[in-house]
């Protein structure tokens, strides 16, 4: 379970960590569009690895994701029934150089093809990542199912705050896979969660100067066990806290790690293996609630989110089998 602790690390820092997680497209924000972003896809059955790559991006020096223009929705279409073991996500120049991966400010895979099992108003959140960069690796035995003409629908936002331009980027996301026909032994379906201090509405909001506590609950629809947690905020954001209100328990407390200008560098993991997980149980009420500090004297628009990712096993794979609807 090591790598399963990995795994997550990459949710849910990034994703955790600014990363990206950030959950469903945010209404009401008027940037500009770069029309000339489009999306590559690459399969190489041999290693078993999808790549998208997404691009090319225009990042002038000094420049925040509300005056970027940003990629407009882009979508995939599986081309196998399986399951996606792991996400490598990167940022290059147009000669395939490494770029600064504080460049993104997030992307967010979706599967269209299903509904969120804890907020079933929203297409269910597959993969997230940001500034951070962080891998989401292998787990042996575990895998995200997906089924052949599933719509993956990738969502971005980039901004630049270094001193160079950067004129042509592009975010390439490698994901491992395992195809049905080709696994060697059943593996185990995992399904990310999402639990948002906005509930079951749009995740991000705005920060007020000073101190900014925010908490929001939703309600687990179906029993299994939580593997792990980890969490996403953005900067100046302190801490996530996870409570499950039915049985007046603290589930988690994770304290983010800043640098001395308050931006963020990473989130903590805590995992629930040794104890074979952390059981839920259908109604449960769960309670998400993000701390943030706001030094800079004004409004931050758009500028939090406070989510806790992690992985659920479902207590009947049969109940989140009937979930999966044909695009």
């Amino acid at each position: 379970m090591e790598l399963l602790a990995c795994l997550l690390r990459a949710s849910l820092v990034i994703v955790l960590s600014a990363a990206p997680l950030c959950a469903q497209s945010m209404s009401g924000m008027d940037m500009p569009q770069n029309s000339r972003a489009g999306l590559e896809v690459k399969d190489d059955p041999a290693a078993q690895v999808l790549t998208v790559r997404l691009g090319p991006l225009n990042l002038p020096a000094h420049t925040d994701h509300m005056h970027t223009a940003q990629p407009p929705p882009q979508f995939l279409s599986m081309p196998f029934d399986g399951w996606i073991r792991a996400y490598h996500p990167r940022l290059v120049d147009g000669r395939g150089k490494a770029v600064p991966s504080r460049l993104l400010h997030h992307v967010a895979f979706y599967n269209t093809a299903r509904p969120d099992f804890v907020c079933p108003n929203k297409q269910e959140h597959i993969f997230g990542a940001g500034g951070e960069m962080n891998d989401w690796p292998s787990t042996p035995g575990y895998g995200y199912p997906v089924r052949r003409g599933d719509r993956i629908r990738i969502t971005g936002m980039f901004h630049n705050s270094t001193a160079t331009s950067y004129p042509q980027v592009y975010l390439e996301v490698g994901m491992e896979y395992t195809r049905s026909e080709s696994a060697a032994t059943a593996m185990r379906s995992v399904y990310p969660t999402w639990l948002d201090v906005k509930s079951c509405g749009d995740s991000s909001y705005d920060l007020k100067p000073g101190r900014n506590v925010t908490a929001g609950d939703v309600t687990m629809n179906y029993p299994g066990i939580l593997l792990g947690l980890g969490g996403h905020m953005h900067d100046y954001g302190h801490e996530l806290v996870l409570e499950n209100l039915s049985r007046k328990q603290t589930v988690a407390t994770l304290a983010a790690k800043l640098d001395p200008s308050g931006h963020i560098i990473s989130m903590p993991i805590v995992m629930f293996t040794d104890e074979g997980g952390y059981k839920v149980a259908a109604g449960d009420h769960m309670q998400v609630t993000a701390a943030y500090d706001n030094p800079t004297g004004h409004v931050l628009r758009d500028g939090a989110m406070g989510i806790v990712v992690g992985y659920f096993l479902p207590a009947d794979e049969k109940q989140f089998e009937r979930l999966h609807r044909a695009n």
